[in-house]
C-alpha cells in the first residue's frame, strides 16, 4: 500500500500539465459598444442643448453713403516717446492739435455737423498706450460723436 507521491508519472502534478497560452489580443468589442452608446447619447442630447429664442431680426438694407460735403472726421494719436501716459501728438485730419485744445475743437466741429453726420474715425499708432486711446475715446464721446476705431494694415516698406 505504498504510494509514490513524488513520481512524475502522467497524472495531476504541475509538471505534467501544459499551461494555457496567454491571450495577447485586446477584445475591442466592449469598447466599440461603449463608444456607440456614447455616440447615440450625444446625438440625442445635442439638439436639446441648443435653446431657440424667437428673435425678430431687422432686415439690412443698403447703407447710406457718407455725404460728399463733409469728409468723415479723423482723429489720430501718435506717441512721441517715453512710456505710457507720456507725451502724445494728436491730429484732427492732418492738423496737429495740442492736447489742451482737443476737447474744445472736437466740440466746435460737432456743433457744425448734422445729427446724422456724427461719426469719428480714431486712428492710433501701434505704440500708443491703451489709456491714451481710451482718453481720446472719452473726449470724442463726450462731444456727442460716435467713434469708430480704425485699424490700418502696415504699409510695405
Amino acid at each position: 500500500m505504498g504510494m509514490n507521491v513524488g513520481s512524475g508519472g502522467g497524472g495531476g502534478g504541475r509538471r505534467g500539465r501544459r499551461r494555457a497560452a496567454v491571450m495577447a489580443e485586446i477584445n475591442v468589442t466592449p469598447m466599440v459598444d461603449v463608444m456607440l452608446v456614447l455616440m447615440i447619447i450625444f446625438m440625442v442630447s445635442a439638439p436639446l442643448m441648443t435653446s431657440t429664442i424667437d428673435i425678430d431680426l431687422p432686415i439690412a438694407s443698403g447703407g447710406k453713403s457718407i455725404s460728399q460735403n463733409a469728409p468723415p472726421l479723423t482723429v489720430s494719436v501718435k506717441r512721441t516717446g517715453g512710456g505710457c501716459n507720456s507725451a502724445v501728438e494728436m491730429y484732427i485730419g492732418d492738423a496737429l492739435v495740442p492736447a489742451s485744445e482737443l476737447d474744445a475743437k472736437i466740440k466746435a466741429i460737432r456743433a457744425t455737423r448734422s445729427e446724422t453726420d456724427n461719426t469719428v474715425f480714431l486712428r492710433g499708432d501701434k505704440d500708443v498706450c491703451y489709456t491714451d486711446m481710451m482718453k481720446l475715446l472719452g473726449t470724442v464721446r463726450s462731444a456727442g460723436f460716435k467713434a469708430n476705431i480704425v485699424i490700418l494694415p502696415e504699409q510695405g516698406t
